[in-house]
């Protein structure tokens, strides 16, 4: 909880289901940097909410068999939990939580909600942490795909992020439809919304970020590498800088400036084109609000059927033209709402035809951007979901 997705895309789903008389034990694994950090300020939110907030803490070694350890740490304090607040159902958000839930409902009988959030074993192996050739990641990748089809199997029902996500569970593993809903990574839209930030505000982070105000802002939100093609995107705001001389790239993110700089000089990108800067959550909306475009590309891969990346919520809020590739439903939701381009593979044509339809998005209306976010992203939209999940798993 202590990480910014589990105040993103955990906390306000529960306040907002809380609201509606459910009553939560909130169990999670933290980081102890961060729990030293951020642990009071969620302590106050879960307590705000009548939550109660039972931590644990992360073991990262060995590799692999900690996992193992932290599931079984899991397990046992889950089983504890029981005993004391009798619930009427758990709800496990992605893979280690689901083995504690599963082991539940074989001991005691009590459902669990599958709260998939991806296809979490064969991510593991597409992003190259667990190489196949490794006997022992082999044995891993079969051992879980087994549990995997438990998952799908026992749970009451399932989460997939994705409409992509859930056809493959209907056509690829016998899942019935009726049993899966689909809730996107939602952003707070009250939060991401350009009407509330001040023109002050925005004069002050161009002041410190060197940003003129005849530049045109390419944007990226988040951290680099992993899923997120880096050079791609570099790419691409070389073949777009032709098309658009006064464009500048703003990196929002904590990654390391001068990683980003060397990359960028690799794809002949001056470093006068380049601003890098990291940003609190409540700064990112007036760094948002600077772009005239805003980017990313993810890697194409098979688990990223059930991505949904929670940036693309935020910039659409924003009334940001979004330029993304199609992986899960990005490209399907850019193209039925109108709200960007999205780029099929990464070549020079491919670049420079994006780049000669990113001119007409500067003319885009930031209300209508910002109503498709609505479409797809609201929050309110997304505890509903939960709530009729609920209220079926409870009655």
């Amino acid at each position: 909880m202590t990480d910014p997705l589990g105040q993103s895309q955990v906390l306000p789903y529960l306040a907002g289901l809380a609201k509606l008389g459910y009553e939560f034990t909130l169990l999670s694994f933290e980081k102890k940097d961060r729990y030293q950090k951020s642990g009071e300020l969620i302590r106050a939110i879960c307590k705000e909410h009548n939550i109660r907030w039972e931590p644990l803490f992360f073991t990262s070694r060995p590799p692999l068999l900690s996992k193992w350890y932290d599931s079984w740490q899991m397990k046992n304090k889950v089983r504890s939990l029981h005993r004391r607040y009798s619930f009427a159902f758990t709800h496990c958000r992605s893979y280690v939580a689901a083995a504690a839930g599963l082991s539940l409902f074989q001991k005691a009988k009590v459902p669990f909600l599958f709260d998939m959030r991806g296809f979490w074993v064969d991510e593991r192996v597409d992003n190259g942490q667990w190489n196949l050739k490794n006997p022992l990641f082999r044995l891993a990748y079969k051992i879980f795909k087994k549990k995997e089809k438990k998952y799908f199997s026992q749970s009451a029902h399932i989460i997939s992020l994705t409409e992509t996500g859930k056809q493959e569970l209907i056509s690829n593993y016998g899942v019935l439809s009726e049993k899966v809903s689909v809730i996107p990574c939602c952003a707070d839209l009250a939060h991401f919304d350009y009407s509330t930030v001040q023109t002050a505000d925005q004069d002050k982070m161009r002041m410190e970020t060197g940003i003129g105000p005849g530049d045109k802002i390419l944007t990226y939100l988040g951290s680099l590498g992993g899923w997120y093609l880096t050079q791609e995107m570099l790419a691409f705001f070389s073949v777009l800088k032709k098309k658009e001389p006064a464009a500048r790239f703003l990196f929002i993110t904590h990654d390391n400036k001068e990683n980003i700089l060397a990359m960028a000089a690799t794809a002949g990108i001056a470093a006068k084109d380049i601003v890098v800067r990291p940003a609190s959550r409540k700064e990112v909306p007036v760094m948002l609000s600077l772009s005239t475009w805003s980017v990313f590309f993810i890697k194409d891969a098979y688990s990223k059927k059930a991505s949904s990346p929670t940036k693309q919520g935020e910039i659409m809020a924003m009334g940001i033209p979004v330029i993304c590739n199609d992986i899960g439903d990005t490209g399907r939701i850019i193209e039925q709402t109108g709200a960007g381009i999205v780029i099929r593979s990464f070549d020079t044509t491919s670049f420079e035809n994006a780049a000669e339809a990113a001119s007409r998005l500067e003319k885009m209306d930031k209300a209508f951007i910002r109503k498709a976010a609505f479409s797809y992203y609201d929050l309110s939209t997304g505890t509903e979901t939960y709530a009729r999940v609920y209220q079926a798993l409870t009655s």
